[in-house]
């Protein structure tokens, strides 16, 4: 047994003996809020929940403790499984040897003092999170197709215009059942500030999410806080798509130095998006310059001098080109290597251009298990080799075996598992009926941009018509 996972199962029967065998830290100490809908949840799993708004007025810390978070926490100290947390009790539920979320949250965030705070008061007791994830406006340059309005401004614009995309069954895109607060005059963001002074004191990360974090204000206004007021304790992490001007570009990192240079931060790390490369990636995130978005890349690596992660969504799009993203990592990982400084972390042998690849699974449109494996599964093997043939563990500029791994996790899901035949049916009509409207809409064409995958459209065409 690995040592850490040695470290998460002496945890959990910590937790077990001292609380309840269904406590998860992760319900007191992390929290994802949406200002812009006023919704917030602990993890991904459940679904975000509304934050009253009446009682931000004499608490703002209901940002994070809702009725609905005390309740589950009262719920776990009984030892009861809360609903949202059915992916977990599923997990666990497979036997001892698996290993939930619940058990890696627990063991990343436990502390003897955290655990201590909260067996000594009441379940109902207001805590400052660790951890928050906050997006403050869904305002965005682009509009990926597989996001959706309720994050992306422009895409939200593209519903009221045309209205949602009647051609599919299973991508809930009308915008008639949900708000969408602006930053000016949102009750909840008035809520944030007056909550800010005191959470900022003992939170040690805070991710800023969005939409476009870097087109809102209030992004900066975390900026400018932290130069005048260091909180040395907090790591800042922003997710990016680096689809701006180079001049926001610069004034993020003068902004970021600025910060380190008054020991206003622990640290920043800046998390990009990008599922492949060049036309096709354009295809997929509209709004993307590819030209622009390595420029911006360029700014930021040799002004902060530091690594930068692209977070990979890994759909179908990306099948079919995704070496083309491989090699121009390996490329700027040479570029890069004498620029950035190597005491970033403990590891000396750290990647400066970091990425890592979970796969998407909703929309099935985007989903890769609706195509063929016969003839889409050699992709998978071709970039598989290709990542195993530059595997030098201790070459920075080269792959880790762990990345190699990420992807062996990818292409063995993609070759295992089997969706139900209607399911497959379902997927491939929404397919070739989304991309359809979406070619109209926003005037491309999938068959120019994708012509390897002329097949696999015509055979989702058949399948949207029989079923239409």
């Amino acid at each position: 047994m690995s040592e850490r996972l040695e470290r998460i199962k002496v945890i959990d029967v910590m937790m077990t003996d001292q609380v309840s065998p269904t406590f998860c830290l992760a319900k007191w100490h992390h929290t994802t809020i949406y200002l812009h809908r006023g919704q917030t949840h602990s993890c991904y799993h459940p679904k975000p929940h509304d934050i009253p708004v009446q009682e931000l007025k004499w608490d703002p810390s209901v940002l994070h403790n809702t009725p609905t978070k005390i309740d589950e926490r009262i719920q776990m100290f009984n030892g009861e499984q809360c609903e949202g947390c059915q992916y977990c009790w599923n997990v666990e539920n497979m036997g001892d040897d698996h290993v939930s979320d619940r058990h890696q949250r627990n063991a990343s965030i436990f502390k003897p003092d955290r655990l201590e705070e909260i067996l000594n008061n009441p379940p109902d007791f207001k805590v400052n999170p660790e951890y928050i994830e906050i997006a403050f406006s869904n305002e965005c340059n682009f509009k990926c197709g597989y996001c959706h309005p309720m994050h992306s401004s422009l895409y939200h614009k593209e519903i009221q215009k045309h209205g949602p995309y009647e051609t599919v069954k299973n991508h809930r895109n009308d915008i008639d059942w949900f708000d969408v607060y602006g930053e000016e005059g949102n009750p909840y963001i008035e809520a944030w500030w007056k909550w800010w002074p005191e959470v900022s004191k003992t939170l040690n990360i805070l991710r800023i999410t969005g939409g476009e974090p870097l087109l809102h204000k209030s992004t900066w206004g975390i900026f400018e806080y932290l130069v005048e007021n260091p909180r040395p304790s907090i790591e800042i992490n922003i997710n990016t798509n680096m689809g701006y001007t180079p001049r926001r570009m610069e004034k993020l990192v003068d902004v970021v130095n600025r910060m380190r240079e008054n020991n206003s931060i622990k640290g920043f790390k800046m998390f990009s998006s990008m599922d492949t490369w060049d036309k096709r990636a354009e295809y997929l995130r509209t709004g993307l310059d590819v030209e622009t978005w390595e420029k911006n890349q360029d700014i930021y690596l040799r002004g902060v001098k530091s690594h930068i992660t692209h977070m990979v969504t890994f759909n179908i799009l990306s099948v079919t080109s995704f070496i083309d993203f491989l090699k121009k990592i390996l490329e700027w990982r040479k570029t890069y290597e004498d620029i950035i400084p190597n005491n970033l972390g403990t590891d000396e042998n750290v990647r400066k251009i970091r990425f890592d690849t979970p796969y998407l699974k909703e929309p099935i449109q985007y989903d890769m298990h609706i195509l063929p494996k016969e003839e889409f599964l050699p992709y998978f093997d071709k970039i598989l080799d290709f990542i195993r043939e530059n595997v030098v563990e201790e070459d920075r500029t080269m792959f880790s075996e762990l990345e190699y791994e990420r992807f062996r996790r990818v292409r063995d899901y993609f070759a295992s598992e089997q969706y139900p035949e209607e399911r497959i049916k379902e997927g491939r009509a929404d397919f070739y009926g989304w991309f359809s409207e979406y070619d109209k809409r926003r005037k491309t064409s999938f068959l120019e941009t994708f012509p390897e995958m002329e097949n696999f459209w015509n055979l989702c065409k058949e399948e949207y018509e029989r079923q239409n």
